[in-house]
C-alpha cells in the first residue's frame, strides 16, 4: 500500500541524502494503516514540486515524544548533537502536546 505525507523541505532533503531513516509521526488514524513493507510517498512541502518513495521497514509506537528519543539514537533522525530539550521543542512546533498525548507517536523506520 502507498501512504502520502507532506515533509519539509529540510527533512526531505535529510532523508534523500540518507542522513534521516527514522520519520516521526503522530500514531493517528492515518499513521495506524501503515504496515511494514508499505511505501511512503514524502511530498516536499510547502512547493509540493518533488516527491520521494521509501519502504517501511520498522514501525515503533511510544506514549511520548521524549520516550521515543530516549530510545532510538537521535542520528537517526539527522539530529546527532541536539539536546532532548531541542528534539522535544522541535517537534512540539509540528505536533502540540494535546495531540501527543491524544494519539502517542510513531517512529517510522524507512528505506530510500
Amino acid at each position: 500500500m502507498v501512504h502520502q505525507m507532506g515533509l519539509y523541505e529540510e527533512y526531505f532533503q535529510a532523508i534523500k541524502e540518507g542522513k534521516k531513516t527514522v520519520e516521526v509521526r503522530l500514531n493517528d488514524e492515518n499513521r495506524r494503516k501503515i504496515k511494514v513493507g508499505d511505501i511512503i510517498e514524502f511530498i516536499r512541502v510547502p512547493e509540493r514540486n518533488e516527491t520521494l518513495k521509501v519502504q517501511v521497514s520498522e514501525l515503533r509506537k511510544y506514549d511520548t515524544f521524549e520516550k521515543m528519543y530516549k530510545d532510538i539514537p537521535l542520528q537517526n533522525f539527522d539530529c546527532e548533537g541536539w539536546t532532548m530539550e531541542k528534539m522535544v521543542e522541535g517537534t512540539y512546533e509540528v505536533y502540540t502536546p494535546e495531540q501527543e498525548k491524544q494519539w502517542g507517536t510513531l517512529a517510522i523506520t524507512i528505506k530510500y
